[in-house]
């Protein structure tokens, strides 16, 4: 909880004391259109940052987690070609596709339960492996970058991963017995 406060109270100073840098910043990576425009992508990555803070390990070099983030961001949308992507969406695949990886792939796809059961997982496990989980398949960060980050060894983030997942085969695959 402390460690949540600490963080939103660094990236609020952060955002609003470096707003025009983080726009210049942007506008020199993508030119601005309707499905461009440097306000909405950093309004985006602020409100993922905010709404993550609690998950993170206490942030020691805000501006390069911030400009790392905006970075990812641009190279989301210059993938995709517009900004407007929908989160849910997104998660969803993300979900699918982390559920292939447990299951295998399907000719049919997953059930709405499946994926609940694999949320509900996923936040039940331990605040690390769940951190891991999150930071490697879901919000696309790299062991390294993790590691720079944090300052945990790359072996450690990719010991906890692959226990993490074990742990969540397991719990899924009782899951699926008792609902058989």
């Amino acid at each position: 909880m402390e460690t949540e406060r600490e963080n939103k109270k660094k990236l609020e100073s952060f955002f609003r004391d470096e707003y025009d840098s983080l726009k210049l910043f942007v506008n020199s990576r993508i030119r601005s259109s309707a499905e461009r425009d440097s306000d909405d992508i950093i309004q985006d990555v602020a409100l993922r940052l905010f709404s993550g803070a609690d998950r993170y390990a206490p942030i020691n070099n805000v501006a390069g987690f911030v400009y790392h983030s905006i970075k990812n961001k641009i190279i989301d949308v210059m993938r995709g070609g517009k900004s407007t992507i929908q989160e849910h969406d997104e998660n969803e695949a993300k979900l699918i596709e982390f559920t292939e990886l447990l299951y295998g792939k399907s000719d049919n796809s997953y059930s709405d339960r499946m994926i609940h059961d694999l949320k509900s997982a996923i936040m039940n496990l331990k605040p690390a492996y769940r951190d891991i989980i999150i930071a490697i398949d879901f919000e696309g960060f790299t062991y390294k970058e993790i590691t720079d980050e944090t300052g945990i060894p790359q072996g450690t983030l990719m010991s906890r991963r692959h226990r993490a997942i074990a742990l969540l085969h397991n719990e899924l695959r009782e899951k699926k017995k008792t609902n058989a």
